[in-house]
């Protein structure tokens, strides 16, 4: 690993932290001009990457040099945006940690080159699936759309942004990118009417006139001519530029709307950009045709009524105690230049909004974001004004943000974890953000309250304030506070602000027109009645029903930097350090005074004193033992003991050196990146040995799931081939009483008689017909006929309907066989066990019931004991109880007969309905209430008293009556709820 670096490093250090001399600032800046006019122009600090503008295109940045970026630790390679940015894509991936990418310097340094190249390393490495291709072209494809409205050239950059841009790209789980945010910050609105000496207004302008095809620019109104026609692109009095680069730049972006889909918008965006030309070139003098012509098409392309526009501008209309009251603008121009900017400014607005359409952003747990921060860079001009006050203002914010994440946050971090640390001082600008955003005191606070006090307030007035407000602060100075040496460097409408980037003097004029922005009602009202698709859009009705005072642009801009930061705070960051290495924009070209100047604003030195000074990598413990546990057999696969012990025990595994790392109370420090790296190489290699593992595992969980499904299908089959064999052999006896062998198939055709009866109910309630069962079914009309004798007047028949009528009761436990009985030539229809009571003393003894074809037999081991034909029964007697007596009255002429038959049986209901049908005597089955009166021999009567009681008893009474108390099913009920509730 140190050859490899050694080999690297020939041309200076690739990393400041390797640099000898750390503490000097000549060598840290010798070692960047080396490494410059080498075209090395990235180098580290740590794990920040510091880019200087080489102002030349370097063949650096093709698909094989993404391609050796891609999965490649860190520091293994020559420093590079490409590593950087695998690098937080690997972050992202394995630790599933949200990231972002600051980019920062000055204006010209080289951020908005560098954030593209970013994002075509995204977009080349990333894996694809389903329609990202289609997102990752439109992330590609806005930023020449967002540049041509947004961007323009300045006396330091050809091509600066003249607003803030924050881009979320959302990753699936997968690591595809599925879609993506804007945010966009303060667009430098001034622009459009007044640009400063030397400087032109947005590049679409000029994109429009000098490459628009002849169709369009007609339609449009507009001349394919030298932009200085147009008073809005002369503000700047610049030189004009080879029309070549404003035509490839218009082609850039006609491609990019169409990729992204503004196929049906494109027209009608270009149709805002001549807008603002046609607004700015009106005089407002009727003898001029040309100013009549503008408004014509002012008017044409805003869909306005063109007197009604003329109004609006001339005259500014004032509501008071529900009066209107209109009166002249002392400037018409004003005005004027007040709905170009602000027609500009919302537009744009709309068009960030139209991107993030397009771009489809998922609000799902499973995907992660890195976000991507482009925004001004820090701006000190000759004339400087409010939009360079809100400018390095951001910029001050960022650098804070980089104090806290980085010089603060670390130091504290040793401090906390209880590290021992030597303290590196260094400069904390909190001190001059709150100058700025501070409540009731800071210089945005004075500009509102100046800007919303009635009277005579002015920019010298606010001036004024800021004197006596922050007069005496060590970062803030006027003309009138300053000493003999600084008051000739500032006038008397300046302050002077002393930034970490060094002073900057402001210059208050326009300062509260500027903060206040707003365009007056009367024009508002007429741009929500525009017949324009985008304008509409931008100015909604609800505006003019809104009474409360619209924010200042300071103050919307300090609450979009506040929500912002919180942004930047959620996620782990990652810093590009942007270097202008001079003005005059030459390649080559290294001014040793204005590199310092930046290294020293930036805060580069005091980073490398503490990232030198202390370590070059930390991680939760349990973030680093979930990485790295694999690369010993004592925390493999899974950890018992606590996280210390853990992460202990790995290292020591792992052979580091004392010197080369510190336990904290929660957090691992390695001191030297070259420790991490072996690690992560060993990881690498081990990854094979765990791949190999796991594979092996997984070919045994598939190989036992497929001999378990090849089980349970082999069961099933044979599940499937004996219930076949049942079915069948239940077919083949279904004739025969019910067995073993064919009850499924009974209870089969059982089901589909009763689905069939149900899927065919009579239709009126007259008809009385019955489909006819088949032959296995007849218990179906004996449960019928059940039913009629029974069905609401025996307590026990309930009980009985589920249960199935058979053919015979009796079994081998009765040591009964019907064979016995074939030389008695009876044709056995139904048996089942009965007891008889003598009728003289009741007493109990054990018989066979068994009803023939023409008689009721009573037995007693296959011996017949009493016969009674069908023909000479009169009758049956039941209880309404649920006991199991029952009654067979005989004629007591009969000499062969003794008298009644009493007997009691478990399966009453049963009995009674088989022998009431085979006898025919279903009506003449008697159901009693309390008692039933039985015939003895010689014309005697006995009587059976029913009872309800509370357990069943049969006594003979003193009476001579047979007594039976049965439980009724009330008192069951009863009984069953006592036993339950106590």
């Amino acid at each position: 690993m140190e050859s490899a670096i050694s080999a690297r490093d020939r041309v200076g250090v690739q990393d400041f932290l390797l640099l000898e001399n750390y503490n000097s600032e000549a060598a840290f800046i010798e070692n960047l001009r080396r490494r410059y006019r080498e075209g090395l122009i990235y180098t580290y600090i740590g794990s920040v990457l510091v880019s200087v503008n080489p102002y030349r295109e370097l063949e650096i940045y093709s698909k094989q040099n993404m391609e050796r970026h891609r999965g490649v630790n860190f520091y293994e390679i020559s420093p590079h945006i490409f590593a950087l940015a695998n690098n937080s894509y690997r972050a992202l991936r394995t630790e599933r940690r949200d990231q972002c990418i600051l980019l920062s310097g000055e204006s010209g340094a080289g951020k908005t080159e560098a954030s593209k190249k970013i994002l075509q390393y995204y977009t080349h490495i990333c894996p694809t699936r389903n329609n990202t291709h289609t997102i990752r072209e439109r992330l590609l494809q806005s930023n020449p759309v967002l540049e041509a409205f947004g961007n323009a050239k300045t006396l330091r950059n050809d091509n600066s942004s003249r607003f803030g841009k924050y881009m979320d790209i959302q990753f699936d789980y997968k690591g595809a990118p599925i879609g993506g945010h804007i945010l966009n910050y303060l667009l430098e609105k001034s622009r459009v009417a007044h640009q400063n000496h030397g400087e032109r207004n947005f590049h679409i302008f000029y994109q429009l006139l000098e490459g628009g095809e002849e169709p369009l620019l007609k339609r449009l109104g507009l001349e394919k001519t030298n932009p200085q026609h147009y008073h809005y692109l002369v503000k700047g009095k610049c030189p004009r530029v080879s029309s070549i680069n404003d035509k490839n730049g218009w082609k850039v972006v006609r491609n990019a709307l169409t990729i992204i889909g503004f196929n049906e918008d494109e027209i009608q965006l270009m149709e805002i950009v001549a807008i603002v030309l046609h607004l700015g070139n009106i005089q407002f003098d009727i003898n001029r045709c040309r100013e009549c012509t503008l408004f014509f098409f002012s008017q044409q392309l805003l869909g306005v009524d063109g007197s009604v526009l003329k109004e609006a501008l001339t005259h500014k209309k004032i509501v008071a105690k529900g009066e209107e009251v209109i009166s002249q603008y002392p400037s018409a121009l004003s005005a004027r230049d007040s709905l170009a900017k602000a027609i500009y400014g919302r537009a744009f607005t709309w068009l960030v909004q139209k991107l993030n359409q397009s771009l489809v952003y998922y609000s799902s747990k499973c995907s992660s974001i890195i976000g991507l921060l482009d925004v001004y860079g820090f701006e000190v001009f000759q004339h400087n004004s409010f939009e360079q006050f809100c400018i390095n203002y951001c910029n001050e914010k960022l650098q804070q943000l980089f104090v806290e994440l980085t010089l603060k946050s670390e130091q504290e971090d040793y401090e906390t974890e209880g590290v021992r640390w030597e303290r590196v001082e260094y400069f904390n600008n909190k001190i001059i953000c709150d100058l700025v955003e501070e409540k009731h005191k800071g210089i945005i606070a004075v500009l509102d309250e100046e800007c919303l006090r009635r009277g005579d307030a002015s920019d010298i007035t606010f001036l004024e304030k800021l004197e006596d407000s922050l007069g005496g602060h060590a970062h803030f100075v006027t003309h009138k506070m300053a000493n003999g040496k600084i008051r000739k460097a500032i006038g008397r409408e300046e302050f002077r602000l002393v930034h970490y980037a060094g002073e900057v003097n402001y210059n208050v004029s326009g300062f509260l027109d500027k903060n206040n922005d707003l365009l007056c009602r009367h024009l508002k009202e007429v741009l929500c009645q525009s017949g324009n698709h985008i304008v509409s859009q931008c100015f909604h009705a609800d505006e003019l029903m809104d009474q409360r005072r619209p924010e200042t642009a300071a103050t919307e801009f300090k609450l979009s930097l506040a929500k912002l930061m919180e942004i930047l705070m959620s996620k782990e960051p990652l810093y590009v350090r942007c270097i202008k290495p001079n003005d005059a924009k030459q390649p080559g070209g290294f001014d040793e005074v204005l590199v310092r100047h930046q290294v020293k604003y930036l805060g580069l030195m005091e980073y490398l004193r503490v990232r030198r000074a202390g370590f070059a990598y930390r991680r939760n413990f349990e973030v680093f033992l979930e990485r790295y546990k694999s690369l010993c057999p004592d925390t493999w696969p899974n950890w018992r003991g606590t996280l210390p012990e853990g992460v202990a025990t790995l290292v020591k595994h792992l052979n580091y050196k004392p010197e080369e790392y510190k336990l904290g109370r929660s957090k691992i420090f390695i001191r030297f990146p070259r420790t991490l790296f072996v690690t992560e190489d060993a990881l690498e290699a081990k990854k094979q040995t765990i791949v190999i593992v796991i594979q092996s595992w997984w070919r045994g969980v598939k190989g036992r799931r497929k001999a378990m499904h090849r089980r349970q299908a082999a069961d099933t089959i044979r599940k499937y081939e004996r219930f076949c064999i049942m079915f069948i052999k239940g077919f083949i006896l279904r004739n025969e009483p019910r067995c073993p062998d064919n009850e499924y198939f009974l209870d089969h055709v059982r089901f589909s008689f009763l689905m069939k009866v149900k899927r065919n109910l009579p239709k009126s309630l007259l008809d009385k017909s019955w489909p006819r069962p088949p032959p296995s079914l007849t218990e179906l009309e004996q449960k019928v006929v059940a039913s009629a004798i029974f069905g609401g007047q025996k307590d026990c028949y309930p009980r009985s309907v589920p249960k199935l009528f058979v053919a015979t009761r009796l079994g081998n436990i009765h040591n009964f066989s019907v064979e016995n009985l074939l030389v008695y030539s009876f044709i056995f229809q139904y048996g089942v066990p009965v007891i008889k009571y003598d009728r003289h003393g009741f007493r109990a003894r054990m018989r066979q019931l068994l009803l023939t074809t023409s008689s009721a037999v009573l037995v007693q081991e296959a011996k017949i004991k009493q016969r009674i034909d069908y023909g000479t029964l009169l009758g049956i007697s039941v209880s309404s109880l649920s006991d199991g007596f029952f009654v067979l009255h005989i004629p007591t002429t009969d000499s062969k007969q003794k008298g009644d038959l009493v007997l009691q049986c478990d399966h009453v209901i049963e009995a009674v309905t088989k022998l009431a049908i085979m006898a025919d005597k279903i009506h003449n089955v008697n159901i009693s209430q309390d008692s039933i009166r039985f015939a003895i021999a010689r014309g005697k009567e006995g009587v059976i008293d029913f009872t309800s009681g509370s357990d069943l008893r049969v006594v003979k009474t003193k009476n001579g009556h047979l007594s039976v108390v049965r439980i009724t099913h009330l008192l069951i009920k009863k009984y069953r709820a006592e036993e339950c509730f106590g």
